[in-house]
């Protein structure tokens, strides 16, 4: 939540053009839905949901990434904050993945021994 906190705080000191009021909609929308997503997936009732769900957040920090490089390209924003989200984006990113990575395989090894007993 804190990383969509901070987005929302970037969004404001936005450069007024045209583009600006599409970036902040799909920048926030994709900011707190990981937020809102990363918290759902703790409460999944499986290993299937949550893998279903951590792919979802990913999806959604990978996006987040994409719009903040595009502020970035496009001059919407400069600056040290947009360069610390920038990389926490990327970080947030490289969790997830490694989550999903993990509950795969951890599903792939559970199937396997589930075969291997029957």
């Amino acid at each position: 939540m804190r990383f969509a906190v901070a987005v929302n705080a970037l969004v404001k000191a936005f450069r007024a053009e045209p583009a600006a009021a599409l970036v902040t909609a799909q920048l926030l929308r994709s900011a707190t839905s990981t937020a809102a997503n990363y918290r759902s997936a703790g409460q999944a009732r499986s290993h299937a949901e949550f893998r279903s769900k951590i792919s979802l957040v990913l999806e959604e920090a990978d996006e987040c990434i994409h719009w903040l490089e595009f502020a970035k390209s496009t001059d919407l924003s400069r600056g040290p904050e947009l360069e610390r989200l920038l990389t926490e984006a990327r970080e947030l990113a490289a969790i997830f993945g490694a989550s999903r990575r993990t509950a795969t395989q951890n599903a792939k090894t559970a199937a396997a021994t589930r075969k291997a007993k029957s």
